[in-house]
């Protein structure tokens, strides 16, 4: 795949077979989303085109669109993965003044598009004045053809990165999984922590959350790492770790992988969450809080057995 960092010409190998585009910003690629991309990709195939994806960057810290569920890196992997040839992805202070008629001429241009996919709530152009109604408005005498993609639902409601957001904040992991369509997952790297695990003999490893990312509420859970390509049942704390820290702000993701030994930092180990346990407690002994951790950890091993 292709990576194009402006509201540039993509670099075809063959412009005159063109090219069908999925738009969005795409942020969790959801079921929704994919459903957007895998309709482009599909009518591509079909059509001897390219594959293609527009998107756009914003600032780690932005009021628009919402803390982060993928980084950078997953999200490209994501969607390399459903087909995807070009990957068209400017800034967006570079387009966000583009009325809907530029914004349109600019994507048919550059990327010899001859279908767009949308999502039924797309926007675009200066304001977010374009809806999907004018771009088949737009596109009709240039010849490209338009496809909405209805919103895909989750409980006889649409599905959306607000919603799983919502969700992760509740410790709801099976809602926010199945619109995902994936376990919910993150891949940092491996930091030194206080090393308490190594002193109660269940050494845990320490991810810290990112500046702009959403984080699932606080507590315990069943989840799974992935080292090396090989998964391991885990158990994971996630919260200020009230029995040995009187700092409520100092959030830490502390995972334990019975049946593993071996030095991860530096490495970003793939977490994936699967099930809310309980929520962080403050425990009266050290052993009480082993003991936490080891029932946790039992429970990944029978929840994956």
């Amino acid at each position: 795949m292709q990576i194009i960092s402006q509201f540039a010409p993509l670099p075809l190998a063959q412009p005159e077979k063109g090219t069908a585009v999925a738009m969005g910003y795409f942020d969790g690629i959801h079921i929704g989303h994919r459903a957007v991309i895998e309709g482009a990709v599909q009518w591509a195939k079909t059509h001897d085109a390219a594959p293609a994806v527009f998107t756009f960057r914003l600032p780690v810290e932005n009021k628009m669109k919402g803390k982060r569920l993928l980084s950078t890196e997953d999200k490209h992997a994501l969607i390399h993965s459903l087909g995807v040839e070009y990957y068209l992805t400017p800034d967006f202070e570079a387009i966000k003044a583009l009325s809907p008629e530029e914004f349109v001429r600019g994507i048919v241009e550059n990327c010899h598009a001859r279908a767009l996919f949308c999502g039924e709530n797309f926007t675009f152009g200066a304001k977010a004045a374009g809806t999907p109604e004018l771009l088949r408005t737009l596109c009709a005498p240039l010849g490209v053809e338009v496809v909405v993609v209805p919103m895909a639902q989750f409980e006889e409601k649409p599905v959306s990165s607000t919603r799983i957001r919502t969700a992760l904040e509740g410790g709801d992991i099976p809602a926010a999984n199945a619109m995902l369509g994936m376990p919910y997952a993150i891949r940092f790297a491996v930091q030194h922590g206080a090393g308490l695990g190594h002193t109660l003999g269940v050494p845990t490893i320490n991810q810290l959350y990112p500046q702009g990312f959403q984080m699932p509420r606080s507590g315990i859970y069943i989840t799974r790492t992935c080292i090396n390509g090989v998964w391991y049942p885990s158990a994971t704390g996630l919260g200020s770790r009230p029995t040995v820290n009187d700092d409520a702000t100092k959030v830490t993701c502390e995972t334990f992988i019975p049946g593993f030994s071996g030095d991860l930092y530096g490495t970003d180990p793939v977490v994936e969450f699967h099930a809310y346990l309980s929520p962080s407690k403050k425990f009266d002994t050290l052993d009480q809080l082993r003991d936490c951790i080891n029932n946790a950890a039992r429970r990944a091993q029978e929840y994956f057995a």
